[in-house]
């Protein structure tokens, strides 16, 4: 089964839209389809960028809430004991990556491919989630 680390630009992009490959795959998790791995530090950036940006959501803070309860009972929680920052641009996407590491996922979802330029030392490898709804056959 594929193990994956969902960015927070797909995640806030599934919540914007339910026409999506972003929405498609979030409503994906936990049918054994894949696996996602999250960590403390992602759920509590998902929920900052979510809350942020409610009114264009259309949502409340109680729906972001039970969003995150599913994904955090689905995912597999991983905790990050080590950090090899700075390793990419963004620290957030240094945070990605160390979670993708730790957990041995093999592919992060990202819409920001370049982003991560260098994970490949890492064995992970890049698809938005169109791409990767059709590695697992599901486009």
């Amino acid at each position: 089964m594929y193990k994956i680390v969902i960015d927070t630009n797909v995640f806030i992009s599934a919540l914007r839209s339910r026409h999506g490959a972003s929405f498609r795959l979030l409503s994906m998790v936990g049918t054994k389809k894949f696996d996602i791995a999250l960590s403390v530090p992602l759920i509590l950036e998902f929920e900052a960028v979510a809350k942020r940006e409610l009114k264009v959501l259309g949502m409340d803070s109680s729906d972001v809430d039970d969003i995150l309860d599913y994904l955090c009972l689905a995912g597999d929680k991983r905790h990050i004991f080590y950090l090899w920052r700075p390793l990419l641009r963004d620290p957030k996407d240094d945070m990605v990556l160390e979670l993708a590491v730790e957990s041995e996922s093999k592919w992060i979802v990202t819409f920001n491919k370049r982003d991560f330029r260098g994970c490949e030392t890492f064995g992970i490898k890049l698809a938005t989630p169109k791409e990767f709804l059709h590695l697992i056959g599901e486009d």
